[in-house]
């Protein structure tokens, strides 16, 4: 989440009044709890949106992320959902799809090219949306998470032997 978190505080810094993002477990709701944070630390500077596609979202979850879910929620400045159905149909999801990028400025992804998964399907409507949209996005790939790490544990090390 540090990696996450550090291209959220650039982010604020070069000026983002809003972060937005989805609610789904992971990624989606460690960086609402990243900008969350990041608040205290910026409290004027930016506000918080959680975007969801479809009403009853999350519906399907156990208790424990559903509490999770609700908790990233009542963290946010605003939610909505981009349908006010639940979920019928994979347009949905391409309507929401489009609907963050076409409300957003930039954005930040955390995906490895070599090991594509769900988010696959995101960062190729990205790249083709920024072909013809001025529209930058920043990738965390693994690569970068483990680096990210590496930095950690040596500044944790340098901390403890300052001591």
């Amino acid at each position: 989440m540090l990696a996450l978190k550090n291209a959220i505080e650039q982010s604020i810094l070069d000026g983002v009044d809003w972060i937005i993002s989805g609610g789904q477990l992971g990624t989606e709701q460690w960086a609402l709890k990243a900008a969350s944070k990041l608040k205290e630390q910026y409290p004027d500077e930016f506000q918080t949106a959680m975007m969801l596609p479809f009403a009853e979202f999350g519906n399907q979850w156990s208790e424990t992320n559903q509490l999770a879910f609700n908790q990233a929620k009542t963290t946010v400045d605003f939610a909505a959902n981009v349908s006010d159905k639940p979920y019928r149909s994979p347009e949905q999801l391409r309507n929401y799809q489009e609907f963050m990028l076409t409300h957003t400025d930039q954005a930040i992804l955390l995906y490895d090219l070599e090991s594509p998964g769900k988010p696959k399907y995101d960062y190729e409507r990205i790249v083709k949306f920024a072909d013809s949209h001025e529209y930058p996005f920043r990738l965390i790939t693994f690569d970068d998470l483990q680096e990210t790490a590496e930095e950690y544990q040596e500044n944790l090390n340098n901390s403890l032997q300052d001591s």
